[in-house]
């Protein structure tokens, strides 16, 4: 529903998000906003002194309704009918002259109409350019009093009439309960089988909105040679290695034939084994929120299979592995250098703060850890499985039921049932990030015990004040940077979710344009609990 709930959209200013409400809506609770809003009647009492003392009032009930307009402002994809080639106010004609339409959004002469409740509200505040109208239809209700005849008989002649009128219905009202419940039945049925049709047509309109290829499973089957060779497996998923052939034409100066030539792309083709089957819509929600994210920090989603049960996703191919591969290598074979670690370490830090506010939807990854970031030919670390949380079944967990991340990665709140925001990301990546520093896992059982548990160990090296132990003794490394390097991490493995930094913060901490404070203990909330 959003933050602002059903009916209500959200603008962000000052990094605060302000909520409101649809024209002709209320906060249901001013105090709670996220509840949504509701409708408001609106009635206008005709002045009855018109009216003659000893006459009957009648009422004339009629319905005005107008159409607002609200400039920059999206909602979640859930037309019931588009209109193609429209002007704005061929678009406010279609609704107000259709019963069903409550709403309408207007972009690039395309017209859709929709039903209330409107979800996941998001208005843009620079209003230099409009993208996006919707259309709110305000309906009024106006009453209205006539006086009433003097002549006494024609208030009998009245009454005799609703008399009438009265029987006449009684005696319909029978009929009209022994076809209703088929006409109900009957129409439900076209209902849903129009949804049906329209939820196939989507498909292909999804394809040309995000510009994402959509493939069949015969087609990755043939991609991925029959799904043959595994490049990785997760707790939800497994990835295999494809090629796929694109034909480039090419036009022949000399003469009018063209000819042809064919390219190849190897692809990372991601079949997802634990998605619920019946959420369709939110399959095709979530491919729309991660192909409109760009970052050279994120791994790039190329096409997606949503053929029956069958989902799987096609991202561009890395070839050098996760950074637990690039990390944690052999014995023999020692980690990168110092400084292309803490690189590898902005960069990420960058990624996660592009979804969290640079994107048009804000997204959780909820799994930020060395598996899920690969490495591309030139060292380049690029964040994977970001927007798929809310696909999962709750069981994909290697922890426990309902919460998302892995053992070790995962922030306290999961387990402490408090709300999961954007700062439980901070957390995993306060772990990945000391990985990252001191070269190693965050448990390693081949050390001595009191350096088993990396968070720990780390935080009693930087309070003795020899976090130089941290690295290896062969290793050129400036105390001064280091000292810096750990204190962030220690500020996002804290285990109060407030005293975390933003993303953003981190980042301008990482590239020295913050200070850095002298981080307290993580545990040191709880313990004062």
């Amino acid at each position: 529903m959003g933050i602002c709930g059903l009916n209500g959209y959200c603008t962000l200013m000052d990094q605060r998000a302000v909520c409101n409400c649809i024209p002709g809506f209320n906060f249901i609770d001013e105090s709670r906003q996220s509840l949504g809003c509701q409708q408001t009647k609106l009635e206008e009492e005709a002045d009855r002194q018109g009216c003659s003392s000893g006459g009957n009032e009648t009422q004339n009930n009629s319905n005005s309704s107008s159409m607002s307009t609200l400039e920059n402002t999206s909602w979640e994809d859930s037309q019931y009918s588009v209109l193609l080639s429209q002007t704005e106010e061929e678009c406010k004609d279609a609704c107000l002259a259709d019963d069903n339409c409550e709403a309408a959004t207007f972009k690039d002469q395309q017209c859709q109409k929709q039903k209330l409740p409107l979800r996941y509200g998001r208005r843009k505040i620079d209003r230099s350019t409009t993208t996006t109208l919707t259309f709110v239809k305000v309906i009024g209700k106006r009453r209205s009093c006539t006086p009433s005849d003097d002549d006494g008989g024609a208030v009998t002649n009245k009454g005799i009439l609703i008399k009438i009128i009265s029987i006449a219905f009684t005696a319909c009202a029978f009929l009209v309960l022994a076809f209703s419940g088929f006409l109900v039945y009957r129409y439900r049925v076209w209902a849903y089988k129009k949804i049906s049709d329209q939820e196939n047509n989507h498909i292909g309109r999804l394809v040309e909105e995000i510009g994402l290829r959509s493939f069949t499973y015969s087609e990755l089957e043939k991609v991925t040679e029959g799904f043959k060779e595994v490049v990785g497996r997760g707790a939800f998923s497994t990835v295999f290695k494809g090629i796929i052939f694109f034909s480039n034409k090419h036009n022949n100066n000399n003469n009018n034939n063209g000819r042809s030539s064919t390219s190849s792309r190897i692809v990372a083709v991601k079949r997802l084994d634990k998605v619920l089957d019946e959420r369709e819509r939110e399959f095709q929600t979530e491919m729309r929120v991660i192909a409109k994210t760009h970052h050279r920090n994120l791994v790039q989603l190329l096409g997606y299979c949503c053929d029956g049960p069958n989902r799987l996703l096609v991202y561009e191919y890395m070839s050098n592995g996760s950074l637990a591969d690039f990390l944690f290598k052999s014995e023999e074979e020692p980690p990168p250098c110092w400084d292309e670690r803490v690189g590898i370490a902005v960069n990420i830090a960058r990624g996660i703060l592009y979804l969290h506010e640079e994107c048009d939807t804000q997204i959780i990854h909820c799994d930020i850890k060395p598996q899920n970031i690969l490495m591309d030919e030139y060292g380049c670390p690029k964040i994977a499985d970001f927007g798929l949380s809310k696909l999962l079944k709750a069981d994909q967990t290697r922890t426990q039921t309902g919460i998302r991340g892995t053992r070790g990665y995962v922030a306290p709140e999961w387990h402490r049932n408090l709300p999961v925001t954007v700062k439980a990301d901070v957390y995993s990546y306060g772990v990945v990030f000391l990985e990252i520093i001191c070269g190693r896992r965050r448990i390693d059982l081949n050390v001595p015990e009191e350096e088993n548990i990396l968070t720990d160990w780390v935080y009693d090296c930087f309070q003795a004040g020899d976090v130089g132990k941290l690295v290896g003794a062969n290793e050129e490394v400036d105390k001064r940077r280091l000292d810096k390097m750990v204190r962030v991490a220690i500020w996002c493995i804290q285990d109060e979710p407030s005293l975390r930094p933003s993303m953003k913060k981190v980042v301008l901490m990482l590239e020295g344009t913050v200070e850095v404070s002298i981080p307290p203990c993580p545990t040191s909330f709880l313990s004062a609990m």
